[in-house]
């Protein structure tokens, strides 16, 4: 008995843990086919299925006792696209005016250009176009002299000339002062917000003079609020010392008659305009 049992000691299977990594190898292998099939799933029979569903749980109800009702099929419409009306056909007499007065602009814009010629080639006049008008921009040195107000007379007579050309048509017209950021504190001219709006002023009062109806005149002093350039230097002050005029096509009357722009009672604007005492 001693002897059997030392030769089947001796005959023990050391590489017995194989047959179990075996079958571990196995079950991996076919966990990941499990896993590759279904990772390719057929995208129609998919989309079927999933829409099929839908349509199922979209078609039962269930009522208050509990019991689960099937509903009719409903067959939705394929949606319409969104067709946007035409935008409403303009008034010709409308258009026509529009147009006409876009032409007097244009004119008048070459106009200026050619009684300001000989100030325009230097630079210092600067005139150009654009969707609400036109803007003439002159440069402060040919109009007065530092710190002051009053025009020389050579800028009398340059300004004359655009009057002239300005009197005649019905735009309104904002005269605008610009100075740099250099202070200046006088007796007349505490800041260059005074200098600004005495200087815009000045230019009104003389288109005034030379036949502009007042009505259409607004004068404006920025001081160096709204520069052009870099007041780091002396160049770029320069610049921003001017007097703009800009001539306003975009509240232009139709009829050609000048006068404030009406507000409709529904506008919503309404509602942040203070109250008119007398109604």
């Amino acid at each position: 008995m001693r002897r059997r049992r030392k030769l089947d000691e001796e005959h023990d299977n050391h590489e017995r843990w194989l047959v179990s990594y075996a079958d571990f190898i196995t079950l991996l292998f076919a966990f990941f086919v499990v896993m590759y099939s279904l990772s390719s799933v057929n995208e129609g029979k998919y989309r079927v299925l999933s829409d099929s569903l839908v349509q199922a749980f979209r078609n039962v109800n269930v009522n208050d006792s509990g019991e689960q009702i099937v509903l009719p099929k409903v067959s939705i419409a394929p949606s319409q696209p969104i067709t946007r009306p035409a935008p409403p056909a303009l008034d010709p007499a409308v258009e026509q005016r529009r147009q006409q007065a876009a032409q007097r602009m244009r004119n008048m814009a070459d106009e200026i250009r050619r009684v300001l010629s000989p100030l325009t080639g230097s630079g210092q006049v600067n005139v150009t176009e654009g969707a609400f008008g036109v803007s003439v921009e002159i440069n402060a040195s040919l109009l007065f002299a530092p710190g002051e107000a009053a025009l020389g007379t050579n800028a009398v007579s340059a300004l004359q000339a655009v009057a002239q050309v300005l009197a005649p048509a019905e735009f309104p017209i904002t005269v605008e002062g610009h100075t740099d950021n250099v202070p200046i504190s006088t007796f007349r001219f505490p800041s260059n917000w005074e200098l600004s709006a005495v200087r815009a002023s000045t230019v009104a009062r003389l288109f005034i003079d030379n036949g502009v109806a007042p009505p259409r005149l607004t004068a404006a002093g920025y001081a160096d609020q709204r520069p052009v350039a870099d007041n780091a230097d002396e160049e770029g002050r320069g610049r921003n010392r001017r007097v703009t005029i800009l001539i306003e096509s975009r509240m232009a009357d139709p009829e050609g008659t000048a006068g404030p722009t009406s507000i409709p009672p529904d506008d919503p604007i309404r509602s942040i305009l203070p109250e008119d005492p007398q109604g």
